[in-house]
């Protein structure tokens, strides 16, 4: 596997918007990819999933905090959290946990072994770097916001 193609990039892509609809009744549209440096701004919350085997990298899925207590919300039965505590952010490490789980399903299906990492939580003003590989960032669009999938994965 040379690098990433649209056939790597379509079961995170499937994934992510079929756990946010299960599990968030979410209807994400998925957005126009770009590259994207990996600075976040103070109002980012990011959940980090490392991912070894015949694909090495991380996932780091974007939300702004508003966002981010709108999902994490949406996955307690509830309208937006009026502040992302330690539930909020344990509800979205689960569904970071929940994406990337069948992600890994997907992948497997096609005859690619991957695992996944306990996911991180970052909050605010972070900057990651990283020479390893480029950052792909795909928009997932729903309801006016925006939620960032972001991709930095080499085969092996």
């Amino acid at each position: 596997m040379a690098g990433l193609n649209v056939e790597y990039i379509n079961p995170f892509l499937v994934s992510a918007t079929t756990i946010l609809k299960q599990a968030c009744n979410i209807d994400a549209k998925v957005g126009k990819p770009y590259l994207k440096d990996t600075n976040f701004t103070s109002d980012s919350v990011i959940i980090i999933i490392g991912v070894t085997g015949e694909m090495r990298g991380q996932v780091m899925i974007e939300f702004s905090n508003p966002v981010a207590r709108t999902v994490a919300g949406h996955m307690m039965m509830m309208d937006q959290l009026p502040t992302l505590d330690e539930i909020g952010q344990s509800a979205l490490s689960e569904l970071g946990n929940m994406i990337m789980g069948n992600t890994a399903t997907l992948f497997s299906e096609k005859g690619i072994g991957i695992d996944i990492t306990p996911p991180t939580m970052a909050i605010g003003n972070v900057q990651f770097a990283s020479q390893f590989t480029k950052n792909l960032c795909i928009p997932l669009v729903f309801d006016n916001n925006t939620i960032n999938f972001n991709i930095a994965m080499k085969g092996e």
